[in-house]
């Protein structure tokens, strides 16, 4: 079996709790230690939907609708087997890219990276000096800045074997034109103009990986360079945790935009179970699914979007489609849920239901999603 060390918020208490988490893989069944107490926390139970591929440092699991921090490896055994190849880099789409993020997140996947953090922000100045400070002395430098500082970018985490070099690779030569001769699928071959407008970045090794990622999403004080959400005349769109770990997003991000509309602001975050009762409260007592949609929002990761568009709120939720993805994909067949949705609840995106909660309910959700509200970015 493989043993991990995993914490877990409990919310009645506000404690971090700490536990051993055995996995079997011969039959897929799990069992938890209480590290403190020195006792069983749940027997060894058969559960279906952890895989071994998911027990890695650093993934936040799902077992019996309680989220999981898997922060080490029980033992040498489990490292080894688990553990060896897994590591994080930072990519970033540059300004030049953005509209093409659905795609980008695609090839990512298609890699067999997983995307474990995500925000779009837009750099000043000094942060894009900052951030490209060791090319300071180059001729480059200027125009670079300057680039970087022309629109939005969005700046991801991305975890995998070998993440660095696969990264890179998706991404191909730092001049474009070289790209479409050498490597003409790689992003760059297909997204970029030259060696500075190059659609993407990639941390080249992982010590600069470590210090990029802090840089974006800070370990400690701070949460780094602010998402680009402003709220005016717009909707708020979540993709759920199970269009994520289905690997939707990417196709989602590209229905959006070839459907018009410009996405104004990204953020991955988790959720917690009193976020998401207070972002749902306005179905609470009105649909029996209630309880079933909050526990689906605090199941894993989720996107918030901000949506811009001619009468956002109102054509950006026809577009979504009726919540039940049977009825959408008889009534509005091209629509979000008639596409990647499967029941009501896992209806693959929430979106601001009623015209005038648009603003309202964009502020509170990136109100939420601020982490000094218990919120993880």
């Amino acid at each position: 079996h493989r043993i991990c060390s995993i914490e877990w918020y409990d919310p009645s208490a506000a404690l971090l709790r700490r536990y051993q988490l055995l996995f079997y893989p011969k039959d897929g069944s799990v069992e938890m230690f209480d590290v403190k107490n020195q006792r069983t926390f749940l027997r060894r139970t058969k559960y279906d939907e952890l895989h071994q591929e998911d027990l890695f440092v650093g993934n936040r699991v799902n077992v019996f609708s309680r989220q999981l921090d898997l922060i080490g490896y029980g033992d040498q055994y489990t490292g080894n087997k688990l553990g060896s190849k897994k590591e994080r880099t930072l990519a970033m789409i540059k300004p030049d890219a953005v509209n093409k993020m659905g795609d980008i997140l695609q090839m990512i996947n298609d890699a067999n990276l997983i995307l474990t953090k995500a925000k779009m922000t837009k750099l000043t100045w000094k942060q894009a000096a900052d951030f490209y400070t060791e090319h300071q002395t180059k001729s480059f430098f200027h125009n670079l800045v300057q680039f970087m500082t022309s629109g939005p970018v969005v700046a991801m985490e991305l975890m995998g074997d070998e993440a660095v070099s696969v990264w890179r690779r998706i991404l191909g030569p730092t001049d474009s034109g070289v790209a479409r001769k050498e490597a003409p699928p790689s992003l760059r071959a297909q997204f970029g103009t030259d060696g500075t407008r190059n659609a993407g970045h990639g941390s080249d090794s992982l010590a600069s990986a470590a210090r990029e990622l802090e840089f974006f999403f800070p370990s400690t004080a701070g949460h780094g360079p602010a998402n680009t959400a402003n709220c005016t005349d717009c909707a708020c769109c979540v993709i759920k945790p199970h269009a994520i770990s289905e690997a939707l997003t990417g196709k989602i991000l590209h229905s959006i935009s070839a459907a018009g509309f410009e996405i104004s602001a990204l953020q991955m975050f988790n959720m917690d179970r009193a976020n998401a009762e207070e972002f749902l409260e306005v179905y609470k007592g009105v649909v029996t699914e209630y309880p079933n949609m909050v526990a689906e929002l605090c199941s894993g990761p989720c996107m918030a979007l901000e949506i811009r568009g001619t009468d956002a709120p109102k054509t950006f939720r026809e577009f979504c489609g009726p919540a039940d993805p049977e009825i959408a994909r008889h009534l509005r067949p091209d629509s979000l849920r008639a596409l990647y949705g499967k029941t009501k609840v896992q209806n693959a995106v929430h979106c601001t239901d009623l015209p005038e909660d648009g603003i309202l309910e964009v502020h509170t959700y990136w109100h939420l999603i601020h982490p000094h509200i218990s919120i993880s970015e």
